[in-house]
């Protein structure tokens, strides 16, 4: 191991005289571990800049990020590579393509394609490397060190297997269809619905749901204005059975009014036999607020209950 840090030191050295280089001392190289439920972070400071963080959000995969203190290395493109170790001969760099640089503490966000080269790289003894120009030539490059990865990596990976499958962004609006006249809730919308549930438990400020009942034009409005309404109905006691007040709960029922697609074949019919879902963070003060005369949305109409 000593000889493999002696060669980074003797690589570091031979850098061109004009390049700003920003690195850890290999003795004070650390990987830091962090996250919950909805992201996992894995990161490294980096002396007199900043960090280099991989970061995986709930449903997403991960991506590689810049921090910056400081904005020393101003705006432009920057090569990202994941840079050969010096103790691997006849091995080169992996030029991963280019990245957009802010202005902002965050300088830019991988795709996940590059993060994931970087972290395979990590893995291999290999560095992150960004390398800037500016425009009046000068050259920085910012570091980061295999050294400590793979019991790190470990570590965030524990964190991303309690994930949840999905983020606030892709959880927060749904469908949920139903055969012919039916209005019971089958496995797979049970599944979906599921999912929304385990989101909601597990941020408590997720504390508005809508529902809005749609049927197809099959038979007459009348019965189809109540065939959207029971459909809602069996969302809505789905999630006050598994705890969610009904308080935070808001239903509304539109029959054929609002079709997704012409109900020209059957196909169409069936995207059309839907429940609505949507989930909003609602302010307390606004919760709080005197609740108006209840009603029950038909079509386009009101009537107070």
């Amino acid at each position: 191991m000593r000889q493999r840090y002696l060669a980074l030191l003797s690589m570091f050295a031979s850098l061109p005289a004009m390049a700003l280089t920003f690195q850890t001392r290999l003795e004070s190289i650390e990987w830091k571990v962090e996250g919950d439920k909805f992201e996992c972070r894995l990161s490294q400071p980096i002396t007199d800049f900043g960090t280099g963080e991989f970061v995986r959000r709930a449903g997403e995969q991960v991506t590689f990020r810049l921090k910056a203190y400081n904005h020393v290395l101003g705006g432009g493109s920057a090569t990202l590579l994941a840079a050969a170790a010096p103790w691997q001969p006849g091995r080169g760099d992996i030029n991963l393509g280019s990245v957009q640089m802010g202005n902002g503490d965050v300088l830019f966000n991988s795709s996940q394609g590059q993060a994931g080269r970087l972290v395979s790289g990590l893995l291999e003894g290999r560095s992150p490397l960004v390398r800037h120009y500016s425009r009046d030539g000068g050259l920085s490059e910012i570091r980061l060190l295999p050294v400590k990865f793979s019991k790190a990596y470990s570590d965030y990976q524990e964190c991303t297997a309690k994930l949840l499958p999905k983020n606030f962004e892709q959880v927060k609006q749904a469908q949920i269809g139903f055969p012919g006249t039916g209005v019971d809730l089958d496995a797979q919308a049970k599944a979906e619905l599921q999912v929304m549930l385990d989101f909601i438990k597990a941020d408590p400020s997720v504390n508005h749901i809508e529902l809005d009942g749609h049927s197809d034009n099959a038979g007459n409005r009348l019965a189809n204005r109540d065939l959207s309404r029971r459909r809602a109905l069996s969302v809505m006691d789905f999630f006050k059975a598994n705890g969610i007040p009904e308080s935070q709960i808001v239903m509304r029922f539109h029959g054929e009014r609002y079709p997704l697609v012409p109900n020209n074949s059957a196909a169409n019919r069936a995207k059309n036999r839907r429940v609505n879902i949507h989930l909003e963070r609602v302010p307390v003060a606004e919760k709080s607020a005197p609740a108006p005369v209840p009603t029950v949305s038909v079509g386009n109409a009101a009537k107070t209950s």
